[in-house]
């Protein structure tokens, strides 16, 4: 997938491409790190590259269940699950985060596909704080744009940790995860210009 989300038939298909470029962006982050620096926390933040996509990955199939109304857990359950998907243990690697983070986006689609109408309702959930209380339903539709927005946010996050790792930068990455050609203007990330 190219910088460009390419031009779609329908909402539904608009939706889904774009919540997909934005979840590839935040893959790109990734591109080239080691395991030590996947996990590296170079910023006054405790976020790293491969603790952001597995948040990300969580955050997006917690929305699914939101949508499928799957019962929640427990308050003190859920917020201990919801700290720890911030952070790789020693058995999650890259390659495992971002497997996971392809499973959600394939239960995501998946489920989208099986729903008729985009406005169906989706009732939020009770006794969340940062829920709002004098709202009854979301829809669909308005689940899909909170998680395009939620994976930008954290798309943006990532490549600000990623330019303290190694200096990479957005373009200069996706054209090396993407195999660009060098041009006079653009040389794609490579190992070998790492400070």
């Amino acid at each position: 997938m190219a910088g460009n989300v390419p031009p779609v038939a329908d909402e539904r298909e608009g939706l889904l491409a774009y919540l997909e470029q934005q979840r590839h962006v935040l893959r790109i982050a990734a591109h080239g790190l080691t395991e030590e620096q996947a996990r590296a926390v170079p910023t006054k933040s405790s976020l790293s590259v491969g603790g952001l996509i597995k948040h990300t990955a969580f955050t997006e199939d917690g929305w699914i269940d939101i949508l499928l109304q799957k019962p929640s857990k427990p308050m003190d359950e859920a917020m201990k699950e919801y700290e720890a998907g911030y952070v790789m243990t020693p058995e999650e690697t890259v390659e495992s985060v971002l497997a996971r983070y392809d499973e959600v986006a394939r239960r995501t689609s998946d489920v989208i596909a099986g729903i008729a109408d985009l406005g169906q309702p989706v009732p939020v959930p009770k006794g969340v704080p940062w829920y709002p209380q004098d709202v009854d339903a979301w829809s669909v539709r308005w689940v899909l744009l909170h998680l395009i927005e939620e994976t930008a946010r954290h798309a943006g996050h990532a490549d600000i940790i990623r330019e303290h790792i190694d200096g990479a930068t957005a373009i200069p990455l996706m054209a090396a995860a993407e195999g660009w050609p060098e041009t006079p203007w653009l040389k794609p990330w490579s190992p070998a210009q790492n400070s």
